[in-house]
């Protein structure tokens, strides 16, 4: 059973790991997980192209700055759309902005460069119901601050940052306690009243349309955050055509270009490639949004063959090779207490670790993103559910069986062979069927570093505030996890009506 098992876990392994993996190297250009920078990315992607052998690879929604970082540091992508306010700040922990020529000096030992600023500032600020600030008189942080009624509903990444809530609230003496939310469902709750003031990019196409006021800096904290280029030093020579392209880009996009491609993206639903064509085309006549498509359209879309397959890949590859380690580990330990409680000690810690934490530090551990990492965060997970259902399976074996094998002159490995393992069997696959489950859930979060499963709709979703395309990713899982647990039933009443015959 262990041999097919890992037969069939390294078949597996180098169909998605080929699947994932492009000998050629074409330019890779990454994206964090909001609307500006996905269109940003494919605004650099088709800018680049025509002077390309091969179309460039864009790998979107790699998550908050540390990832898509991680990613540029250790070779997975080659450039993204980066603010200079956050690499002075953020990835190169400075005190205080810099210039783009100080940056460059910074950068250059890590094998990376800052370039092409494309025109506009896209900068932090707080912003609440323009109604609330006109019958509170709040026009300032500093008036917000004598406001700690007002609750706070900011984005995770902006609580977290050196440039953010920390150095915000210890200059403006804030009380409040902010509530962490992803930025895009802040504009629903902020609508709907849940929160009242709420972190924004300058360049938010929904600050308008929600009507919010976004309050004066008055003592000067945020930097400028211009939109700029953080690519790795050997693009140039790489893709020497391709990079005087992008430089063509520089001082282009102005503030109301941005908002506008942004509010093309968010209140329109025009595709983040459609958007990029449409300005580099300068076209008068824009790619219209069109009819907005039926659930079942987008359920059952272009793209679902694609995303069940990755997805599909991801769980059966690591539940096969957390069932390789944890089966064989679950074994050896059982005469072994101490032990054993030590390895279930350590794969349950496994389990508490955060999924995004994780995964970055498998990026900057394994200087790759995509198909590797996440294959390895799963089956990180999926250890612990195998491992405690095999001793467990292991320790409902009858004493008096093993004491009867024992007389009849059976092996150790004579006895775990035949007995122990085929009684413990049933348990086992419990804790298999355990593990597949919680797999297809957290497989999801794979898209984040662009692994691709039905993560990617859900990921894009939630960038767009689009509740129906995070439905149709996560529907699909869920179908998915229901069809695990059928065939999971099945092989149950098989076994069962194989040891009844």
């Amino acid at each position: 059973m262990m041999k097919r098992l890992a037969c069939l876990a390294v078949v597996l392994l180098s169909v998605v790991t080929a699947l994932a993996t492009d000998a050629s190297a074409p330019l890779r250009i990454g994206s964090k997980r909001f609307t500006e920078s996905y269109i940003l990315a494919q605004l650099l992607a088709q800018a680049a192209a025509p002077q390309l052998a091969q179309a460039p690879q864009v790998k979107q929604g790699l998550g908050n700055t540390a990832i898509v970082y991680e990613a540029l540091r250790s070779g997975s992508i080659d450039l993204y759309p980066e603010y200079a306010g956050t690499i002075a700040l953020e990835i190169l922990k400075s005190s205080a902005p810099m210039s783009l020529d100080a940056m460059n000096r910074a950068l250059a030992p890590l094998g990376l460069g800052a370039a092409i600023p494309l025109g506009f500032n896209d900068g932090y600020a707080l912003a609440l119901r323009g109604a609330d600030a006109a019958r509170l008189g709040i026009r300032t942080l500093s008036d917000l601050a004598r406001h700690p009624e007002l609750r706070l509903g900011l984005s995770n990444e902006f609580i977290g940052r050196a440039d953010g809530w920390p150095g915000l609230a210890q200059r403006y003496g804030f009380k409040q306690r902010p509530t962490g939310l992803d930025h895009g469902l802040a504009y629903d709750a902020i609508a709907a009243g849940q929160i009242d003031v709420m972190d924004i990019y300058t360049t938010d196409a929904r600050i308008a349309h929600l009507g919010l006021a976004v309050l004066q800096d008055d003592r000067n904290y945020f930097p400028r955050y211009d939109a700029l280029v953080l690519y790795r030093l050997d693009v140039p020579q790489r893709f020497p055509p391709a990079w005087k392209a992008l430089q063509a880009l520089q001082g282009r996009i102005d503030e109301a270009s941005m908002i506008a491609m942004n509010a093309r993206a968010e209140l329109q639903g025009v595709a983040f490639d459609a958007i990029a064509r449409d300005w580099l085309a300068r076209t008068s006549n824009p790619t219209q949004a069109g009819a907005h498509p039926a659930f079942a359209a987008r359920l059952f879309g272009p793209d679902l063959g694609r995303l069940t397959a990755q997805h599909l890949g991801l769980v059966v590859v690591s539940v096969l090779l957390a069932a390789l380690v944890a089966i064989p580990l679950g074994v050896l330990s059982f005469p072994h207490p101490r032990t054993r409680a030590l390895l279930l000690g350590m794969t349950g810690l496994l389990q508490t670790v955060p999924s995004l934490a994780l995964l970055a530090a498998l990026i900057w551990l394994l200087g790759v993103i995509g198909v590797v990492p996440a294959l390895v965060a799963l089956t990180l997970y999926a250890l612990l559910p195998i491992m405690r259902n095999c001793v467990t399976g292991l320790g409902e074996v009858p004493d008096g069986l093993r004491d009867a094998a024992t007389a009849l002159g059976m092996t150790n490995a004579q006895r775990l062979r035949s007995i122990e393992l085929p009684l413990a069997l049933p348990t086992v696959l419990a804790g298999i069927r355990i593990a597949t489950s919680i797999g297809i859930g957290t497989a999801t979060i794979a898209a984040f570093i662009g692994a691709g499963g039905f993560g990617e709709r859900i990921v894009t979703g939630l960038a767009l505030n689009d509740g129906e395309l995070m439905l149709a990713g996560a529907i699909p899982a869920a179908a998915l996890a229901l069809a695990s647990e059928a065939l999971f039933e099945l092989s149950e009443r098989w076994l069962r009506r194989r040891r009844g015959a």
